[in-house]
């Protein structure tokens, strides 16, 4: 990417993308686009790049898992919240028995 409009473009478009969380810029050169996120088509984001841009590769695709914090110690699992729905429902079903006669008048 030669221009800042070209980089700009470049980041609409990755951004634009389903399941993006984030688009950045970076390189020696500001020449690469690394895009963060969940369920990206990475092949659908490169041939979108390459129609509009001109040219694009894909470099790599990998997972990103979260450093966790060695100072950390777990979190218990919260306590559920009592229900403060006061007001019971109740349902009554109950058979008359005219399935049973052959000559109902209601159906």
């Amino acid at each position: 990417m030669n221009c800042d409009k070209c980089r700009t473009k470049a980041m609409k478009i990755a951004a634009a993308e389903e399941g993006v969380i984030s688009v950045a810029i970076e390189g020696a050169e500001k020449d690469r686009v690394v895009v963060i996120g969940d369920g990206v088509d990475s092949a659908s984001l490169t041939r979108c790049l390459k129609k509009k841009l001109g040219y694009a590769a894909l470099d790599s695709v990998e997972e990103v898992k979260p450093k966790p914090k060695p100072d950390q110690k777990p979190k218990p699992d919260p306590e559920p919240a009592p229900k403060t729905c006061c007001q019971s429902q109740s349902v009554f079903i109950a058979s008359m028995g005219y399935a049973d006669e052959p000559n109902c008048s209601i159906m």
